[in-house]
């Protein structure tokens, strides 16, 4: 759960976002002018693919699913008696989280006309289990609601970072569901004690989603991540000098998990880098991308049981994720 007082957040968020959409809704038929010029452009001089029109109509379609979700967890509220059953809201809040990534998952396919590929779905379930997934791109977190929940049929409890916070569909309807928003600028041993906490009680149907990286992957921040590392661990520091496509699992909170003993998913994935950043989806190159999806389920009991052994076991994961995405 966030700390906090939440609702001075949201007394700020939520306008902020139904302001948004009202003016780019009233907005709309300059901006697709606009970015159909830029894409006529785009085209006949760079050869590249017509994206300005793309990033507009999922930016109003994100705005819009926000607005109808924020709509529904009013209701839900209100049908709890005014919040008092957290039980119903909370099982609300599970319905409209699948939903929401459904929804922006599926305009992204299709917006993009992207090719998807699963394999090891069927190793997922049952629970409960950690699901530990590679960050490479501001799309990758809709995946586990989407495939894991959604197909698997596993309901998740997320590891997020704090500044999510900012989206309130996100703020709202995640701290009704047990989750927990991660203070990366706050007390590490709290945080690490905080995220461990989600894997206690969980029953078959559940799992923990955690992106043992932390953060997208960029070459300069595995510089960074690197440097940090030969500070505390040279060892850990070599071995992350190896990876040529993901950043070194911080090893935290995701070591925390694995003290439990339940089984663990890995999933990788590539196609999503072109939408890294901002700039990266600028270029157009995720246009007619081939995105790929890989579950690995691994026991639980096969996880060494000291700290250090469970640290060079998440390394040795990662290096598979790496060889995996060179190889693809």
């Amino acid at each position: 759960m966030a700390a906090g007082r939440p609702w001075v957040r949201r007394l700020r968020t939520v306008p902020t976002h139904l302001l948004l959409f009202t003016l780019v809704t009233v907005l709309a038929p300059g901006w697709l002018l606009v970015g159909g010029i830029i894409d006529l452009v785009r085209v006949i001089t760079g050869r590249r693919h017509a994206i300005a029109v793309r990033l507009f109509v999922f930016g109003w379609w994100y705005l819009l699913i926000g607005v109808l979700g924020l709509a529904a967890l009013a209701g839900h509220w209100l049908a709890a008696g005014f919040g008092r059953n957290h039980e119903e809201m909370r099982e609300g809040s599970y319905r409209l989280q699948l939903w929401w990534a459904k929804q922006l998952f599926g305009a992204v396919v299709r917006i993009c006309r992207l090719t998807v590929t699963v394999e090891g779905l069927d190793q997922v379930a049952p629970g409960p289990v950690i699901v530990m997934m590679r960050h490479a791109s501001l799309i990758d977190t809709l995946l586990p609601n989407v495939f894991v929940t959604g197909r698997a049929g596993i309901r998740l409890r997320y590891v997020l970072k704090k500044e999510l916070l900012a989206d309130p569909l996100l703020d709202i309807a995640g701290n009704r569901l047990i989750n927990h928003f991660v203070d990366r600028n706050g007390d590490s041993v709290a945080e690490v004690k905080a995220v461990a906490a989600l894997a206690e009680g969980l029953g078959a149907g559940e799992g923990v989603l955690i992106y043992p990286e932390g953060t997208r992957f960029t070459a300069a921040r595995r510089d960074r991540v690197i440097a940090g590392l030969g500070e505390r661990d040279t060892g850990l520091a070599e071995r992350a000098r190896r990876l040529r496509r993901v950043l070194p699992p911080r090893p935290g909170g995701s070591a925390g998990l694995l003290e439990f003993g339940h089984d663990v998913v890995i999933a990788a994935h590539t196609g999503l880098e072109p939408l890294a950043t901002i700039p990266d989806a600028w270029s157009g190159r995720i246009v007619g991308s081939q995105l790929r999806i890989r579950f690995q389920r691994f026991d639980g009991k096969a996880i060494p049981q000291t700290r250090r052994g469970r640290v060079d076991w998440l390394f040795d994961r990662w290096d598979e994720v790496d060889d995996w995405l060179v190889g693809t």
